[in-house]
């Protein structure tokens, strides 16, 4: 069976076309130029049993297009484009600009919906974004050497109701603290950006708090953190993350353990009921 692939930035379209080749699945890779790594064709020659198409940005007839030329019936959402974007002179097609014309707003959640819709309509379910890669999901606990000092931990739980909050309605998934104040909140900028910001603001010590929405839908927009997240903290002197588990995708899984470790940061999965 062939799974579609709609490929972002980053790292986690790779390694979304691993685990489908592994697991045995054709896959039929949509990328949009821009975003997506052009290591996603040379990875789809070393696997084979894919093919790789490039869009632009708001080409989804094009994407719906090739999806249903290759038999696609399900297809994952993986890496980030970034929605700062939007006000950059982007041109959606027909297909597109159908589907936006019928948003109360453009937030995230509801474009990425959009697009879902569309899909879906058409035959197309769209899966867990994580449903190839659970293994990758964050489990609860302390997952460094490092154990967070109780400034650490007053920092997270008061970073923990602001983020929830910012995260309920869609604004952004990660705040900066420090000493128990709020330094920075991300909005389209994305996680590494509000993290450089924080650190120019108030220093060495701050404290990154990224969290799931309320009502986390796991077919896309699922937190993620990787080696880079972890080099971005500590370039800007940050020295403690809090995560939610099972609903992070660490991307570089060991590595970014160890990028933690090397840097003596501390890094907490957060468990949610």
């Amino acid at each position: 069976m062939s799974i579609g692939l709609i490929a972002g930035n980053g790292s986690f379209p790779l390694l979304v076309l691993r685990a489908a080749r592994q697991l045995g699945h054709d896959v039929t890779v949509v990328a949009v130029e821009g975003e997506a790594s052009r290591d996603l064709d040379r990875l789809s020659g070393e696997l084979g049993g894919t093919t790789v198409s490039w869009i632009e940005l708001g080409q989804l007839g094009k994407c719906l297009a090739t999806f249903l030329s290759a038999g696609v019936t399900r297809a994952v959402m993986a890496g980030q484009v970034k929605h700062v974007k939007l006000f950059g002179g982007v041109m959606p097609d027909p297909t597109l600009a159908a589907a936006l014309s019928r948003l109360g707003s453009q937030n995230t959640d509801s474009l990425i919906a959009a697009v879902a819709g569309v899909l879906e309509a058409k035959g197309i379910k769209l899966m867990d974004s994580t449903a190839l890669l659970s293994d990758l999901l964050a489990r609860p606990g302390v997952l460094t050497t490092a154990k967070p000092t109780a400034a650490m931990k007053a920092d997270f739980e008061f970073g923990y109701a602001a983020a929830d909050a910012l995260a309920g309605i869609d604004v952004g998934q990660t705040i900066v603290v420090k000493d128990r104040a709020v330094v920075a909140v991300e909005a389209m900028e994305g996680t590494d950006a509000t993290i450089v910001r924080a650190g120019g603001l108030a220093g060495a010590g701050t404290r990154v708090v990224k969290v799931a929405k309320p009502a986390q839908d796991m077919r896309f927009d699922v937190p993620v953190v990787g080696v880079q997240t972890i080099r971005t903290m500590r370039d800007a002197g940050a020295d403690g993350l809090s995560i939610d588990a099972d609903r992070t995708l660490l991307l570089d899984g060991e590595a970014f353990v160890r990028a933690a470790d090397e840097a003596g940061m501390v890094v907490v999965a957060r468990g949610r009921v």
